[in-house]
């Protein structure tokens, strides 16, 4: 359990390698989940797949940030409208109490993530006074205002961000748009980022994944843009998933 900024108790999940020693030091994964109303849970994948990251010899932290399902409905509906507010203080406050640990090289910690964990990915890299090496987004979102303009799923940006962006007088929205908004953030981004888009996907359409990428080749940070044709929301065909890992810890090696 993990004490949060505003004084609540975080239930976190840490992942440890097999053969597991105390008294060496290992990178670090902060997971950042997706939904942004969804639980975390344990479930097999070959995608975000918490066991293969640990036998690759990471240890993960994922926690049980707002929005997270079983902590009660306070909890579960306060991240709705407040996109990098309190929750981006949960996921710090949940890699800064575990960094703490003998056994964890703080020289050497990784944010990875996807959908609204690929959007905490892009606003944690404008927030996170570096304390991260390296950066995984997958299908995250990246420009609120064209997020809203192309995504399938316009009921729930009405929802989650408050309206429409050119609502003047709708002071949710307006906060949402102005604060929470990772193209705000990006002159502050210095960290090396791997970004994954599905051509198909129509929840977080490519766009935001090549205006992310954009962004960081201008600014000549090191990145990278792996993009499957073929997938929409999420890799569901087994031979991309194989490319996935294999590229998501190719990156890793690169750069943690």
């Amino acid at each position: 359990m993990v004490k949060t900024t505003d004084g609540k108790q975080m239930l976190v999940y840490v992942i440890l390698p097999p053969d597991f020693d105390p008294n060496k030091k290992y990178p670090t994964l902060l997971y950042c989940q997706g939904g942004p109303q969804s639980p975390l849970t344990q479930s097999y994948s070959y995608r975000w797949n918490f066991s293969l990251m640990s036998a690759q010899g990471y240890i993960v932290v994922a926690p049980n940030r707002r929005g997270m399902h079983g902590h009660g409905v306070a909890w579960n509906e306060q991240i709705s409208k407040d996109w990098g507010g309190q929750v981006m203080q949960d996921y710090l406050s949940a890699i800064d109490d575990v960094a703490k640990e003998k056994y964890v090289d703080r020289n050497r910690l990784g944010a990875v993530g996807a959908s609204y964990g690929g959007y905490s990915v892009f606003y944690l890299a404008g927030i996170h006074n570096n304390r991260f090496k390296s950066f995984i987004s997958h299908n995250g979102v990246f420009n609120l205002q064209s997020m809203y303009g192309t995504t399938e799923e316009v009921f729930f940006t009405n929802w989650d961000s408050g309206g429409p962006y050119w609502e003047k007088d709708n002071a949710a929205a307006q906060k949402t748009y102005r604060d929470f908004n990772p193209i705000n953030l990006v002159d502050k981004w210095n960290t090396p980022i791997l970004i994954v888009q599905g051509g198909k996907d129509y929840r977080v359409p490519i766009g935001q994944g090549q205006e992310a990428f954009q962004a960081a080749q201008l600014r000549r940070i090191k990145s990278r843009l792996l993009y499957f044709p073929e997938e929409n929301h999420w890799v569901l065909k087994p031979q991309n998933a194989i490319v996935w890992q294999r590229e998501f810890f190719k990156w890793l090696e690169e750069t943690l």
